[in-house]
């Protein structure tokens, strides 16, 4: 009897997509990502219509979100614009920055203006929890490369201090 061989495994999981979705909805995540020898799989959902928060202890109200979509693979980023000058002020976390304190209020910091040393000048809301992004170094603040409620990663630039 001829042995014959076996199709490769497909390295997609898709109980495993699933699970992720369910991770997603549990913890009220915008996305999640995981890898595994050389399989990557990030599980992402867009970002609900209406956007509230507030620099107080106590959790935000979640509005309702689309169900989550898988995401199997990943493009290659695309070659952006040129970086501004000075030293960038990069996210110290994944989740939701805001320019502002409470919908409504003054941002914490323009472009032009000038920071002081620890000052803050975003909030990013990771886990229903307020974390304040405060200025690395005194000096002018010359861009702000994120919008109000813009999903960020860990690493990425918000601003430019010169």
């Amino acid at each position: 009897m001829p042995h014959t061989p076996k199709a490769p495994a497909d390295p997609f999981d898709a109980r495993l997509v699933r699970k992720l979705a369910d991770i997603l909805t549990d913890t009220g995540l915008t996305e999640i990502e995981v890898e595994q020898g050389g399989l990557k799989i990030r599980v992402a959902r867009a970002a609900a219509a209406v956007v509230t928060h507030s620099v107080a202890a106590a959790p935000a109200p979640v509005a309702a979100a689309p169900a989550p979509a898988p995401v199997a693979a990943m493009p290659a980023a695309a070659p952006g614009p040129a970086t501004p000058a000075g030293e960038p002020v990069k996210s110290p976390m994944v989740g939701t920055v805001y320019l502002q304190p409470n919908p409504g209020s003054p941002a914490f910091a323009k472009v032009g203006d000038t920071v002081e040393a620890g000052q803050t000048l975003f909030i990013i809301e990771a886990m229903k929890t307020m974390n304040p992004v405060p200025a690395p170094r005194a000096g002018r603040l010359v861009d702000i490369v994120v919008g109000d409620g813009q999903p960020v990663e860990f690493g990425e630039p918000l601003a430019f201090i010169e």
